[in-house]
């Protein structure tokens, strides 16, 4: 986890201390070939470094229709080139992050194939203190804490992280919580945690396909919508 903090990966031994398992999601299919880039600088990146995921495929898209019907075209999006090397191919980015590796296993050819590694959203990831940190990886070790806590999202907010957790049984509970989420962020992540908030169950807010919407969630916050239960400055 400290390497993925500067985007670089590092393989270590099952169980080791900081360390984070991470599925593949699965191998690359034929006629489709995938790049790790630099998401700032369009460069491409070697093995040992987390960037941007970029797909380039007969099947890539051009563009997508708006709610009213309307094509929108985003040709960094759809029609990206990289900035030095292989710049003739055309190039679809993903929006998330990632890396390949290559692994043990073969494809019918006998061949062994590299595997993608998704790490998280480009656009949900934070920077704190000059590193990368990604949602996810702090909310479980919040919701980890305490049984009453339901559900957690984080965010950043004028350099400080923002812990909104959902709670479950009683109010009272609620000043417990806050020593307890600053220890786990603090012990796990070497992080101070700026803002605590609890709230009821069913704040924090989820789309269609169940992705939590942090930055819905942050403007909430920002206009003093949420209605909390508690909330607790560490500043």
């Amino acid at each position: 986890m400290r390497a993925l903090r500067h985007d670089r990966v590092r393989l270590v031994e099952r169980g080791s201390p900081h360390s984070l398992p991470l599925m593949e999601s699965g191998k690359i299919l034929p006629g489709v070939r995938i790049i790790i880039a630099n998401p700032e600088t369009k460069g491409p990146l070697g093995d040992s470094h987390l960037g941007e995921i970029w797909v380039h495929s007969a099947h890539n898209g051009s563009g997508y229709y708006s709610g009213y019907g309307e094509e929108v075209l985003q040709s960094d999006h759809f029609s990206s080139r990289l900035s030095f090397g292989d710049t003739q191919t055309v190039w679809a980015r993903t929006g998330y992050l990632g890396f390949l590796r290559r692994t043990e296993l073969t494809d019918a050819s006998g061949e062994r194939h590299d595997a993608l590694y998704v790490v998280g959203a480009l656009e949900e990831a934070m920077e704190l203190r000059g590193m990368r940190y990604h949602p996810i990886d702090i909310e479980t070790s919040v919701i980890r804490t305490h049984k009453s806590i339901v559900e957690c999202a984080v965010f950043p907010w004028t350099n400080l992280l923002v812990v909104v957790v959902e709670l479950e049984g009683s109010e009272q509970e609620a000043l417990d919580l806050v020593p307890m989420v600053t220890k786990a962020v603090l012990e796990e992540h070497y992080l101070i945690v700026g803002v605590v908030v609890v709230t009821d169950i069913g704040v924090i807010p989820i789309n269609s396909r169940g992705e939590k919407q942090r930055m819905h969630l942050r403007d909430g916050f920002l206009q003093d919508q949420l209605d909390p239960i508690y909330v607790a400055y560490n500043m």
